[in-house]
């Protein structure tokens, strides 16, 4: 299994990104997240899901892991296929779309092309205890602060002002990455700056 694609950008759209690795011209098809986060660069690593049916075999590509496992979240609902997760990921950013699913928003999730009621409902069923566990995140960024209890103890202090646990593990990690040894009111200040 591919897990992703490091190359030169040889030609980039809003819809498909084809990069080449090693003599290789991959074609990739993206969200609108993605090609923001590409725009602009020569070289790339693009995380992939490969998409594998009996009558095609494709690449979707993604800027970021924590796009990636959302891609693959919202795909497995019943009803979203990888067209329509791609059409959210391009509408929303991925933690709109989270915090859509964890507030309930069925407005926000029908918003987007494709969606209609029974399937935004659907996917907020489905979705909403996973999305609240963490999962469809990247891992890495959800537990990196597991070793620092000040910075268990912000993250707790932030979901509990309302804040999801997504975006708060988020907003603290970026924030231990930048001042590693910040007191527990350092960590929330910047924190709170960045949600």
């Amino acid at each position: 299994m591919i897990d992703y694609i490091k190359g030169n950008i040889t030609e980039i759209n809003p819809t498909e990104v084809i990069l080449e690795s090693y003599g290789i011209g991959y074609r990739i098809l993206i969200s609108l997240q993605t090609y923001e986060g590409l725009n602009g660069k020569e070289n790339a690593k693009v995380y992939i899901h490969h998409y594998l049916r009996e009558d095609e075999e494709l690449y979707y590509g993604f800027y970021t892991k924590d796009e990636r496992e959302l891609f693959r979240l919202l795909i497995g609902v019943s009803g979203i296929g990888a067209s329509t997760a791609r059409m959210m990921l391009s509408s929303l950013t991925s933690d709109e779309i989270r915090n859509a699913i964890l507030a309930e928003d069925l407005n926000k999730i029908k918003s987007i092309k494709g969606i209609g009621t029974k399937s935004a409902q659907r996917l907020i069923l489905e979705l909403k205890d996973k999305v609240y566990k963490g999962e469809g995140s990247d891992k890495g960024v959800l537990f990196s602060s597991s070793s620092n209890p000040a910075a268990d103890e912000a993250t707790t202090a932030l979901v509990m002002l309302g804040f999801t646990k997504a975006n708060v593990n988020k907003a603290v990690s970026s924030v231990l990455k930048e001042v590693p040894g910040a007191s527990l009111e350092e960590i929330i200040k910047l924190s709170l700056k960045r949600l």
